[in-house]
């Protein structure tokens, strides 16, 4: 989830991948008030997607059938790692891996273009 303010992703939960889970996510958006779900595309190394990513297309297409706000994509690449790389906790490397995602989308939402920045 990220903060009020759409800055800054934080990690909310690990969710077990099961036939709830669509229902599982619904219910958090209904709670938290999410405006917009992100999930990761997941590519390999040209940039093409993997073999994770048909699972991920299904999610989505079945998420997109049950809540009514956007889901979009946000490309992602070795987010897990990354996570590892700054966790201690091997327990709670997913939830980081998905701030991760969540944090890379709201870095490129947030961001102006250069020649904006310094014209304003």
């Amino acid at each position: 989830m990220s903060d009020e303010n759409g800055q800054l992703a934080f990690p909310y939960a690990i969710l077990e991948n099961s036939k709830g889970l669509v229902g599982e996510v619904k219910a958090i958006c209904v709670k938290e008030g999410i405006t917009n779900i992100v999930v990761g595309e997941s590519v390999n190394y040209e940039g093409q997607p993997n073999l994770v990513m048909e699972e991920i297309t299904s999610f989505v297409a079945e998420l997109r059938e049950v809540v009514a706000i956007p889901v979009v994509y946000e490309r992602e690449f070795l987010s897990t790692q990354q996570a590892r790389f700054f966790q201690t906790d091997s327990t709670h490397v997913d939830d980081s891996a998905a701030a991760i995602i969540l944090q890379s989308y709201l870095d490129r939402k947030n961001s102006k273009p250069i020649l904006e920045t310094l014209t304003e």
